[in-house]
């Protein structure tokens, strides 16, 4: 495996809880990858435990949304972790800052192996939590990945869809067209340069007439409340040419064939719920289910405790791991 530079200290952006213990794991993926994690469990916990990997939001890092969910599932009983993708944050992976569906979706099944074979999981109770643009991603793993028992997608977003059709479906065709000559042209520019045109992450400043999602974003990534410097979100983005695989990848052609369990959780107010709506529609069978949180938006599900229903997040998992 890759050598990894890994930190020593806690740096995440929320407080560490004094129920669970904590520690850096690392695994590789089957490209090739070291993907770096944080794992978390209960103290003086015995026995094979079920486990949980967690990932996302798309652009963000372990110290984030996907580490407060994992440290607070291990406060529930669960030994998890929440990894950083590959070429993200601590993982591993050259060049920096890229994003394919494919190796996204292969960083959660990895995630999977590692989590099989520790002495202290029971590799029959492994569930995957994906939020925002791995929420979508968690649907993709579920479709492929049959050793998973429940899956639980947190604000989701599919991000073939947004790439490819634009908020709302609104982008035409000649637009497609038109991002598809830009970044195609950007790949030129790279590879002249021998350097990756940064996407760009949160913009800042604010703009005053930008939307309230951006708003909500901004004060997510860009305050206190969530920045990190490792974060693709908090500073400038991933390389922009990205982008071009999502165009021609639809994560979700097999959602319908998904037979685990999958629960959707969604604020009723986030501008991004009609992907959790549409997506849930393609779903089939008696365990899935659709959960709305009444006056959300779309941040609020990244840390907000008083708004995350971890306790039916909870519920919906223990329920189909012992099936």
């Amino acid at each position: 495996m890759e050598k990894l530079k890994l930190t020593k200290v806690w740096d995440k952006v929320f407080e560490k809880s004094n129920l669970v213990d904590t520690k850096k794991v690392t695994f590789y993926n089957r490209y090739g990858i070291t993907l770096a994690a944080d794992m978390y469990w209960p103290k003086n916990a015995r026995g094979k435990l079920p486990a949980i990997a967690v990932c996302g939001p798309f652009g963000a890092v372990k110290e984030q949304s996907s580490g407060l969910y994992a440290m607070k599932m291990a406060e529930r009983g669960f030994l998890t972790i929440a990894l950083d993708p590959s070429y993200t944050g601590e993982s591993g992976g050259q060049p920096r800052y890229v994003a394919s569906p494919d190796i996204k979706t292969e960083d959660f099944q990895a995630a999977v192996d590692f989590l099989s074979v520790q002495d202290n999981v029971d590799a029959e109770k492994i569930s995957i939590i994906g939020i925002c643009g791995w929420g979508g991603m968690a649907l993709n793993t579920a479709a492929i990945d049959t050793r998973i028992k429940a899956t639980i997608a947190v604000t989701m977003y599919d991000m073939s869809r947004v790439t490819a059709n634009g908020y709302f479906d609104s982008m035409s065709a000649k637009a497609r067209y038109e991002l598809r000559k830009s970044l195609n042209a950007q790949r030129t520019e790279d590879y002249k340069t021998g350097t990756y045109k940064r996407a760009g992450g949160v913009v800042d400043p604010l703009p005053a007439d930008a939307p309230f999602f951006v708003k909500d974003y901004y004060d997510y990534y860009k305050t206190s409340r969530g920045y990190h410097k490792r974060s693709l979100n908090s500073n400038d983005g991933w390389n922009a040419t990205s982008s071009l695989s999502f165009l021609n990848m639809p994560i979700l052609a097999y959602a319908s064939e998904i037979k685990s369990a999958v629960m959707l959780v969604h604020g009723e107010k986030a501008h991004s719920y009609y992907f959790s709506k549409d997506a849930f529609a393609k779903l089939k069978g008696t365990n899935k289910k659709f959960l709305t949180i009444p006056n959300a938006v779309h941040t609020d599900l990244y840390d907000k405790l008083d708004v995350i229903p971890f306790d039916k997040i909870e519920k919906f998992i223990r329920k189909y791991i012992e099936k």
